[in-house]
């Protein structure tokens, strides 16, 4: 019999990312009362009791903030995390509320559920409302306006070339840039 090594999940892990641990290997459970491995998204460890089994922690996700990093260092427990796995999530999410903001599509999508559910409206009055009242929503479009990216690491660049894909004057600052993720901006960005 194969010795597996427990390793506790103390947050939902996306079953993509579970399926990469051989099962003949690792025991993944919540319930591991002497896990060898952590794994965790926003799980707070800093007021959790590390038990002695542990040889490593992993976070799925950017940061280690959640994790006490000095105190896992002077135990010899190394930390892992997977900066940018989730960088084009975040980089759709980005995209997704300058448009929804630009266009203030929220308000009139609340402004029709109003017509329906309040008024009772439907077919040709309903159709009649929404475009009566449809100019108070019609926004902006976003080519020729400014956006400004704060941190040019894996979620920054990636808004970043998004947004000047969509026709937006991109301004960028990072002190601390690195040449690959400068080398990753599109030749075409606003400088």
């Amino acid at each position: 019999m194969t010795q597996t090594y427990p390793i506790q999940t103390l947050n939902a892990i996306s079953p993509v990312g579970l399926q990469r641990l051989d099962r003949d290997i690792f025991d993944l459970g919540t319930d591991i009362p002497e896990p060898r491995g952590i794994l965790l998204r926003s799980a707070d460890l800093h007021s959790a009791p590390i038990p002695d089994s542990l040889y490593a922690v992993a976070r799925a996700g950017a940061g280690t903030n959640n994790i006490p990093v000095s105190e896992m260092a002077s135990r010899g427990i190394p930390v892992f995390n997977t900066p940018g796995a989730n960088a084009n999530a975040v980089k759709e999410l980005v995209i997704a509320g300058m448009l929804l903001a630009a266009r203030n599509l929220y308000h009139a999508a609340d402004y029709t559920r109003g017509l329906v559910a309040e008024q009772e409206l439907t077919g040709a009055e309903l159709d009649k409302q929404v475009e009566a009242g449809k100019k108070q929503f019609a926004g902006y479009e976003l080519p020729g306006k400014t956006l400004g990216v704060i941190g040019l690491g894996a979620i920054g660049v990636l808004v970043a070339n998004a947004a000047q894909s969509l026709g937006l004057k991109v301004l960028g600052y990072d002190p601390a840039i690195t040449v690959e993720r400068a080398w990753q901006l599109s030749p075409t960005w606003s400088r």
